[in-house]
């Protein structure tokens, strides 16, 4: 029942709105396409607008961005916690280690946070939650990588039904979750801490707590909302301490390096109608099949149902080469001959106005 209040009157969120109050990143490769112009009759060869697409970055990158991003990057000894830095000391070897999909996942959602101008450290909730595990489940009812009930799940209009479980998609449970968080951020009056609380505990009871302790969003120390209970009032702490567990370990040259590597840039794709196995598709297109199916445990078996209306997978994106291949397959383009500019004929006594004028 994790959460329960927090979505038994969303419709009133607005209200409470209102009283809540490196190593460089690689250049997208440009891939010129030649495409076929005919002009006048002949048939010339031009070369067309590059197609700009990065299959891969630097994971070392991917964690500037993340630090960048931070609304609290102070980790002096009385800001953090020296307990659960021990508890997550797993989470940076994880992010080292190249064939994990950790430092791929927590890009795309650095991504998502950045681009929904929030703050990064909403990215590390999937850490705390799941161990940035897609097809995690809880005995109580939470999956997926954001540890969504059904309630929240359905409220921000994920779907699920059987054969499908949008909470366990990266694409649907991470567009719901910023989502969640966006308003949140808001009611909260940008404290990322109250909302952190909040995505933990339901949205009323921190308000609640606020209220009884006579503070409010803008100036409050969640420290001080005795009444949450102490697993929401050490979300926070969590939180911080994996931002501070990264920020120690990067003063070791070691570690990023062993983030300077390339990573997979993550993208949603729509599968094509007809399609019935996952692994059959990233065969036929060029994607890892094992790796697909890692990345998209939504689908029950990694096959979907005949008619299955859910049909958006997180996958690799694809290699520059491939794409050139596909975008040299279209048709000629045919464009209208343009008359070249007849030059005027100015006699050399006439001097430069008149060359001018004869223009």
């Amino acid at each position: 029942m994790r959460r329960l209040a927090a979505w038994l009157s969303l419709a009133m969120l607005p209200a409470l709105a209102a009283w809540g109050q490196e190593a460089p990143v690689q250049a997208p490769v440009q891939v010129p396409v030649e495409a076929t112009v005919e002009v006048a009759g002949n048939a010339t060869p031009v070369v067309a607008e590059p197609v700009l697409q990065p299959a891969t970055r630097s994971g070392r990158e991917i964690y500037r961005t993340f630090r960048e991003g931070l609304a609290d990057p102070d980790c002096s000894g009385e800001h953090s916690s020296a307990r659960w830095r021990r508890h997550y000391a797993a989470a940076p070897r994880r992010m080292a280690n190249g064939s994990d999909d950790v430092l791929a996942l927590f890009g795309y959602v650095v991504d998502a946070v950045r681009e929904a101008g929030l703050p990064t450290e909403y990215a590390l909730i999937p850490f705390v939650e799941s161990g940035y595990k897609p097809g995690a489940r809880s005995a109580q009812g939470p999956a997926g990588m954001w540890q969504m009930i059904r309630l929240t799940a359905r409220a921000h209009h994920v779907p699920m039904h059987a054969g499908y479980d949008g909470r366990l998609s990266p694409v649907e449970s991470t567009r719901a979750a910023v989502r969640y968080l966006k308003t949140l951020h808001g009611i909260f009056a940008g404290d990322w801490r109250l909302a952190a609380m909040a995505y933990n505990a339901g949205e009323y009871r921190v308000l609640s707590a606020l209220r009884r302790s006579r503070q409010v969003a803008r100036s409050a120390d969640p420290e001080k909302l005795t009444t949450l209970s102490s697993i929401t009032r050490a979300y926070v702490r969590k939180l911080h301490a994996l931002s501070c567990l990264f920020d120690e370990v990067d003063e070791g040259e070691q570690w990023l390096q062993a983030l300077d590597r390339r990573v997979p840039v993550l993208e949603a794709v729509e599968l094509p109608d007809g399609v019935r196995e996952l692994h059959a598709w990233a065969s036929a297109n060029d994607r890892d099949p094992a790796r697909v199916l890692r990345l998209n445990p939504s689908f029950a078996n990694g096959r979907l149902a005949r008619g299955e209306r859910e049909r958006k997978v997180l996958v690799p994106a694809l290699a520059p080469a491939l794409l050139a291949t596909e975008a040299a397959a279209a048709p000629a383009v045919l464009v209208p001959a343009t008359p070249a500019p007849v030059a005027a004929t100015v006699p050399a006594s006439a001097g430069p106005d008149a060359a001018a004028q004869a223009h």
